[in-house]
């Protein structure tokens, strides 16, 4: 899978661990994200809280894992993303071994929701990308990304139905341990990353504040877009990987076949985000993007609007998997080609905050609507409405250097 240009130099050694450490972070830490849809239903009845209380705390863990990622961005550009990742993985461990002991809506929000998302700001695919993006030349940086991306899904196809397995065999608090486990081994990962941009230029040293770059950065429109239009993409998939999973057991479908359908997602988003990475720069980032949220939106549509049954399921997750994180590879390519790679991270992370801030809705509203309408109706229907305004977002974004940014970088 490695690029074969003759004019392609061949990575040696020191970025192929690191790009191999990178992936398997990015893999254990959103393979156990994805999976806390599972314990919707089984928690919530054996703790006797209700659904709406559950999304609370995993709109919560969405929330600190957008605030606290330009943080550990600002962190990881400045000191190398080695030990942010390791922190990370240490809290998100902790907080998933913390919802496993949990009894009360309380210290779910607090293990399953603060916790884990500080984790997750740290230990997540989006610092795994940001470190490769800096450290890999730009002949292997579009491919490096999307194989990153797809490291993360196939995370995904892995821990969600081992992590039924463990429910199904002894209950929601087996398969939490099984999660605490999955991210105790990104621990040993995290250490082999290193984190140096390609060049031979140090991280960190002085510069501008984070402020004052943020706010040079924000005044760039196509940036600003980026940011607007990533929002969409959290609400998007928050929703459906958290409230998916009851959506279908409430109709009837064998929660086996739910996890089967989430894994599913990660399975074809391996090819998606792999050629979503390869393709953007022959395509056009933003234009890639603009058809990504276009296809979103057809595929929910038709989901919604056809009669319900595995096949239907199945086909589904397929069509969303080819879309699902196949829009970070463009996203973070885009960052990149507007600032460059020395502050990708905080750059990055600050879109991911948007992201972040749509997936504490996506997955509030679906709680708390279906609490007060027995369905997620009314946001599969913004899900569709959204896609499209994001494709209208993305579609005029010019993929070029800021140069009022550059300005400031001297």
């Amino acid at each position: 899978m490695t690029p074969t240009s003759r004019s392609t130099a061949p990575l040696g050694a020191a970025l192929w661990v690191t790009l191999v450490a990178a992936c398997a972070v990015a893999c254990l830490s959103f393979g156990v994200r994805a999976a806390f849809g599972l314990f919707t239903d089984p928690l919530t009845r054996e703790l006797g809280v209700s659904r709406e209380a559950y999304a609370v705390a995993i709109a919560i863990q969405n929330l600190a894992w957008g605030l606290t990622q330009p943080v550990a961005g600002y962190l990881a550009d400045r000191f190398g993303a080695r030990w942010v990742m390791l922190a990370g993985a240490v809290l998100y461990a902790l907080g998933v071994a913390g919802l496993a002991i949990s009894t009360s809506a309380l210290q779910i929000v607090l293990c399953g929701g603060v916790l884990v998302g500080l984790g997750m700001g740290g230990a997540s695919f989006t610092t795994a990308l940001a470190a490769l993006g800096r450290v890999m030349p730009q002949t292997h940086r579009g491919w490096a990304l999307g194989l990153g991306t797809a490291a993360s899904s196939l995370g995904q196809f892995v821990v969600v139905p081992l992590t039924q397995a463990a429910i199904g065999v002894d209950g929601w608090r087996a398969g939490a341990w099984l999660m605490a486990a999955a991210m105790a081994l990104a621990i040993p990962a995290a250490l082999l990353v290193r984190d140096r941009p390609a060049g031979g230029l140090a991280v960190g040293g002085a510069g501008p504040s984070p402020l004052r770059l943020l706010r040079t950065a924000l005044r760039d429109r196509d940036y600003a877009l980026l940011v607007l239009g990533f929002f969409v993409c959290g609400f998007q998939l928050a929703f459906i990987a958290t409230h998916f999973p009851a959506y279908l057991a409430d109709r009837g479908i064998h929660p086996a076949l739910a996890s089967w359908a989430i894994a599913l997602i990660g399975l074809f988003n391996v090819a998606g985000a792999y050629l979503a990475g390869t393709w953007s720069a022959r395509l056009g980032k933003g234009r890639l993007l603009a058809g990504l949220y276009v296809g979103r939106a057809v595929a929910i549509g038709l989901f919604i609007l056809a009669p319900l049954s595995p096949a239907t399921v199945l086909v589904f997750s397929a069509a969303m998997g080819l879309m699902w994180l196949s829009t970070v590879p463009p996203t973070s390519g885009l960052v990149a080609s507007f600032f460059g790679t020395r502050y990708m991270a905080m750059l990055f992370g600050f879109v991911f905050l948007s992201h972040q801030v749509g997936s504490f809705l996506g997955v509030y509203l679906g709680g708390h609507l279906y609490a007060r309408t027995g369905s997620y109706d009314t946001v599969w229907w913004l899900c569709i409405v959204l896609s499209m305004a994001a494709a209208a977002v993305n579609l005029p974004i010019r993929e070029r250097p800021s140069q009022r940014f550059m300005a400031l970088q001297g």
